[in-house]
């Protein structure tokens, strides 16, 4: 798996404009009119500059445009791209999603599964509502969006987001209609569901993968388990200690005609039942306080080894066993890690009984990165930084961040797998960040001309020239 440490900034040359360009070119043929070509690029362009602020008041301050646009506003220019333009987000994320996977792809590939939060104030704002805001790590107001990230031996990157519509949204049509929800997104779906859907678009695609992730948000859901089951995939997923298991295979007794205790028939049964002297299953926090842990290193980090401690049993399902919910389940494993605050955390995994625990604690632990990605998307690619209420300005903006991670992600590889320079020691470049990847390409946008520049202009005005590739 991919693995980002901090490493000074590369030195990246001006041939990364080039790679820009022909980057920004395979999109092309998605956008119905030139205009909105070349406007995606001066917003990409807007993405990857430095900046605080990526909402496009600030960001459109920022761009220098191509002399061949136009534009007496282009904040209003700008806004009518992302919230109006009838662009099709889902054409343009398809043509990234086939784009990345031609470098990426892998049957080891692995897909995790998130929330991603948006704190909002006021009311107006498609989705939003008073829910838990993981961005705050309480009850917000905010708007979520299931996610769906993919990674490989050789990076990540995201592949789909889709915003999360309470009810309060779904039964109100008038509300509805002002945002702009197509007819298809309407219907009531759980984040879960969401979610499978998202999985099952990118898969339909085309792209391999055999492990799937997600936390507890998703883990507890005895239908989203069984859905990534169904669809041929392994899966470590987080659950509540609130969850029951039993710790031995537990005896049901059939449905069949039942007995009163002096030996008459009664009312038949039409639901197994917990046979006698079977015990009953346990809590995971009960579980837990009674289970030893061993410590597990599970790779080398930049300020030493990687380690906690953690248990990894087998267990049977119990979720619903007074009614007979989970009569014949199948064992699954039982992850228990104590965190190094103290705090307990628990996964389920339907990984293959010979699995061992190191291997799984490895498994387990490679969302991190996704993590690390989606805090990048935040904080250097302006994810969370859209401003305006409607369903197509919100999908269009997150479309237009990823296909910004995509290009940096690719940058990315490209430094580590670079070969070392000759009479330098080491077959390879180190590896470098993403937010390493940016810095050092703002420094080719840099809108200041830079005297050991093998080009003759600004840098910035020249990657707009480029960029015009999309008008061609």
């Amino acid at each position: 798996m991919i693995i980002m440490t901090k490493t000074d900034t590369p030195e990246l040359t001006p041939e990364v404009l080039d790679r820009l360009e022909d980057y920004a070119h395979v999109f092309r043929d998605d956008f119905s009119h030139k205009k909105q070509a070349l406007w995606s690029g001066v917003y990409l362009q807007g993405l990857l500059h430095d900046g605080e602020r990526k909402s496009i008041e600030p960001l459109s301050a920022r761009v220098t445009l191509p002399p061949n646009l136009d534009a007496k506003d282009p904040e209003q220019a700008l806004q009518q791209f992302v919230n109006q333009s009838p662009w099709d987000d889902q054409v343009l994320a398809n043509r990234y999603r086939q784009h990345l996977a031609k470098t990426f792809a892998s049957p080891e590939g692995i897909f995790v599964f998130d929330d991603t939060s948006f704190p909002k104030q006021g009311k107006h704002s498609v989705g939003v509502q008073r829910q838990y805001c993981g961005a705050l790590g309480k009850k917000a107001n905010c708007q979520v969006a299931p996610s769906i990230h993919y990674v490989s031996p050789r990076g990540h990157y995201p592949l789909a987001m889709r915003l999360f519509l309470p009810e309060c949204w779904t039964e109100d049509e008038e509300r509805l209609d002002e945002v702009g929800v197509p007819e298809d997104c309407r219907p009531f779906k759980t984040k879960g569901e969401i979610a499978l859907e998202l999985l099952d678009t990118v898969r339909g695609e085309g792209l391999t993968g055999w492990l799937a992730l997600a936390d507890a948000g998703y883990g507890v859901s005895d239908d989203f388990r069984k859905g990534l089951a169904t669809r041929g995939l392994k899966y470590i997923v987080g659950v509540t200690e609130e969850m029951v298991v039993f710790t031995e295979e537990p005896a049901w007794e059939l449905p069949g005609p039942a007995e009163r205790a002096d030996g008459t028939g009664g009312r038949p049964r039409k639901r197994p039942r917990l046979a006698e002297g079977t015990p009953r299953p346990v809590s995971l926090r009960d579980l837990a306080a009674k289970t030893p842990l061993r410590k597990v290193t599970w790779r080398e980090g930049t300020k030493g080894k990687l380690s906690g401690h953690f248990a990894w049993l087998r267990v049977w399902p119990g979720g619903g066993w007074a009614t007979g919910e989970c009569a014949g389940a199948e064992p699954i494993w039982l992850s228990i890690e104590r965190q190094a605050d103290g705090k307990l955390k628990y996964a389920f995994s339907n990984l293959p009984p010979e699995t061992t625990r190191l291997q799984a604690v490895r498994l387990w632990k490679t969302r991190w990165p996704v993590e690390q990605g989606y805090q990048q998307m935040k904080e250097e690619l302006g994810l969370d930084h859209f401003e305006g209420r409607s369903w197509r300005g919100f999908h269009h903006h997150v479309t237009l961040v990823m296909l910004a991670f995509g290009f940096l992600a690719l940058e990315q590889l490209r430094e580590k797998e670079r070969p070392a320079e000759p009479g330098k020691k080491g077959s390879k470049a180190p590896r470098v960040t993403l937010p390493a990847i940016r810095r050092a390409l703002q420094r080719l946008l840099s809108p200041k001309a830079r005297p050991d520049c093998s080009y003759c202009h600004p840098c910035a005005h020249l990657f707009n020239q480029r960029m015009q590739v999309l008008t061609e």
